[in-house]
């Protein structure tokens, strides 16, 4: 991948910010829901944005991909429970299950975490 994983999260965050400025009131509710999922409750929210990792790399999902990659780190998540959820995906989705996990690597590599 030529493209800098860590420069695409940070587009992403920017250009959300502008989304949120020019539709408020949707932004409100997104983030109240996201909010809500993802706090900790019987599964832990880092578990929650594993789990969600898992499912934005199967459906190839590149900012849902940066953005539970972040968040999972920033609960506490592991290079190890990291690298078992890309293992999880190659084992459902096969070569295209690899392919979406580079992103992942290269994110780790990109912030000193692989």
């Amino acid at each position: 991948m030529l493209e800098s994983q860590v420069d695409l999260n940070n587009n992403r965050k920017q250009v959300l910010g502008k989304l949120l400025e020019v539709m408020p009131e949707q932004g409100e509710q997104i983030f109240s829901q996201i909010k809500q999922t993802y706090k900790d409750g019987a599964v832990s929210a880092r578990a929650k944005h594993l789990m969600a990792l898992s499912l934005a790399l199967g459906t190839g999902c590149r900012n849902c991909v940066l953005f539970h990659t972040e968040m999972a780190l920033e609960q506490g998540a592991t290079r190890e429970e990291l690298l078992e959820t890309i293992e999880v995906v190659i084992s459902m989705r096969g070569t295209t299950g690899v392919a979406e996990s580079l992103r992942v690597i290269q994110f780790l590599d990109e912030t000193g975490r692989l």
